[in-house]
């Protein structure tokens, strides 16, 4: 039998994870327009006052591991319900 301290903390731990996985949802949509971003861009169009903004993001999108970038992209090409 659990105790009222093990069903809580089990609840607080389900909440906590619901929220983080909400995050990630939100965080994969900015990563993958981010992403469409970057790839339909032409560096030497940017003004130099976001130039190295422009390449910061591409860096960071280009970090990404393969399946996180294809979650992104999923996420923006393939919306779901929030």
């Amino acid at each position: 039998m659990q105790s009222v301290g093990e069903t809580t903390g089990t609840f607080m731990l389900g909440k906590e994870l619901d929220i983080l996985m909400a995050e990630r949802k939100r965080l994969l949509k900015v990563a993958g327009a981010a992403a469409q971003f970057v790839a339909s861009m032409d560096g030497g169009e940017l003004p130099p006052t976001v130039a190295t903004e422009a390449d910061i993001l591409a860096q960071s999108v280009n970090a990404l591991p393969e399946d996180t970038l294809r979650d992104a992209l999923a996420a923006i090409t393939h919306p779901r319900e929030e």
